[in-house]
């Protein structure tokens, strides 16, 4: 049983910045890896950015070289650096953790997602 909370989300101008937070806790035995994904009005979900437990890295072709995943491994927390942004940015992000822990009672790997925090671009 884990829980990511995000936040950092919100309206900026086209060009600025913004930083995501996710926050893991509940029943962690260890992160695996924590991620960011991002659903536009009428898109699909998409992978934005994601980072494993031994610091690789891997990032979606169009943010790469303009967002940073981070963690801070003593507060189970990931975040999401998002410089120059853009118009088609705007998106619902959602923090995703892969876990080795207890669900239900049964150790294991298990996947969670977040509640997800609104980013908006304006022009």
């Amino acid at each position: 049983q884990v829980q990511l909370v995000e936040s950092g989300g919100g309206l900026v101008q086209a060009g600025g910045s913004l930083r995501l937070s996710c926050a893991a806790s509940g029943s962690i035995s260890s992160i695996h890896s924590m991620g960011w994904f991002r659903q536009a009005p009428g898109k699909q979900r998409e992978l934005v950015a994601i980072i494993t437990n031994g610091g690789s890295t891997n990032y979606a072709d169009s943010v790469r070289d303009r967002f940073t995943i981070s963690r801070d491994n003593a507060k189970n927390t990931v975040y999401l650096q998002m410089n120059s942004l853009k118009p088609e940015d705007t998106a619902v992000y959602y923090c995703n953790a892969v876990v080795a822990g207890l669900r239900l009672g049964a150790w294991g790997l298990y996947e969670y997602w977040g509640q997800g925090t609104q980013v908006i671009v304006s022009s």
